[in-house]
């Protein structure tokens, strides 16, 4: 559910207590210049950089992919008074959001500073500085926000070694990737990155969009915006098929892995066709040693943002039942223009203790807080 008021002002505050406690686990920082990385890059990085860019792997982009009423995808109150783009101002951002809305815990998830850039060392280097920038500019300036450690996930060990780097650090909260990867997100070419934040204890988050350079679509470039954002779903789909199949999760059964900014009222379909197929086809995967479904309610967390909402209550409670009550997390996509109010996105009749549990008490189970 949207709140979108004219730029610079507020809505009416309601007390923090209405929240039952909250964490929010997307919030989107964005760095004012890319140069603003340069006091954590190389000098060759810093050249490049300036030189050419961040060059995806999906090469280029004409145009903005969102509406013109929404630039930047923000909402349209999200530009600082001050001056600056959305979710730069970390005062701002503090004011508008976490003192507004009494968020107690902010997740940080930064987006296109440096995953899915073709040239692999600097898509490294650039992903270190902003792990940096988002300590120094972001957590150290206010306690309630937790860094995410961006890797560069298309270089497995580069990646890692990175997480090794943050391990024991209670700044950072996840290890961030994007749901469309080059190969399917449980291929083991991308284990690395998982043995190495299991060992560090961190969970994984998979947020919506990436670079993977291929199509969204198994059939092409979709003609409109809505099916582009309708298909954050089907990626998170493959990537938790992909990870189960290929054993991921007997491989390492104390992963956790967190989908964020996808739903997820097609989780309990996914594991019904999974477990279906498994019952004539475990010949194939005798890796697996429990239903399909097992893992993905052992392993896997969802946030609420985009929340279905069915024309019947009921439906919703149902598909939330089967997952869990204790693996759905709030998230409100800060800045963006489908921005979630803490105060109207989880509905009322789920009771005041579910509620909780969504607001905040399941977030701090998985991160350990």
């Amino acid at each position: 559910m949207n709140l979108i008021l004219p730029r610079g002002h507020l809505a009416p505050a309601r007390p923090a207590a209405a929240t039952l406690g909250l964490v929010d686990v997307d919030i989107h920082p964005r760095v004012p210049k890319l140069t603003d990385f340069d006091p954590w890059l190389s000098a060759a990085h810093r050249q490049r950089l300036r030189d050419y860019g961040i060059r995806l792997q999906h090469g280029y982009m004409r145009g903005t992919p969102y509406p013109k009423s929404q630039p930047l995808a923000c909402r349209r109150d999200a530009w600082p008074p001050g001056g600056g783009t959305p979710a730069s101002d970390v005062e701002f951002v503090a004011s508008q959001h976490l003192d507004h809305f009494g968020v107690d815990i902010g997740v940080l998830n930064p987006l296109g500073v440096g995953q899915g850039e073709q040239n692999a060392g600097f898509s490294a280097g650039l992903c270190h500085a902003a792990n940096e920038w988002q300590l120094a500019e972001w957590v150290a300036r206010d306690g309630r926000f937790r860094a995410s450690v961006v890797v560069p996930y298309e270089d497995p060990e580069a990646s890692a070694r990175e997480i090794r780097l943050r391990a024991g650090d209670p700044r950072f909260a996840q290890v961030l990737m994007l749901s469309r990867t080059s190969q399917p997100g449980g291929n083991p070419h991308y284990w690395p990155i998982y043995e190495a934040a299991a060992e560090a204890g961190l969970p994984v988050a998979f947020h919506a969009f990436g670079y993977s350079g291929h199509t969204m679509t198994n059939g092409g470039w979709p003609s409109f915006y809505i099916e582009e954002v309708s298909e954050h779903a089907t990626s998170c789909q493959s990537l938790v098929a992909s990870m189960v199949v290929e054993g991921l999760f007997e491989h390492l059964p104390s992963l956790r892995v967190v989908l964020i900014e996808c739903g997820f009222a097609w989780l309990p379909s996914l594991a019904w066709r999974l477990d279906k197929l498994h019952q004539s086809m475990a010949g194939e995967v005798p890796h697996l040693k429990l239903r399909p479904s097992d893992y993905i309610r052992r392993n896997i967390w969802l946030s609420t943002q985009p929340i279905e909402e069915p024309d019947r209550p009921e439906q919703l409670v149902q598909l939330m039942e089967w997952i869990g009550w204790d693996r759905i997390l709030y998230a409100s996509d800060y800045p963006h223009w489908d921005f979630d109010d803490p105060r109207f996105a989880i509905p009322g009749f789920l009771g005041d203790a579910r509620r909780a549990a969504i607001y905040g008490g399941n977030a701090k189970a998985v991160y350990g807080w």
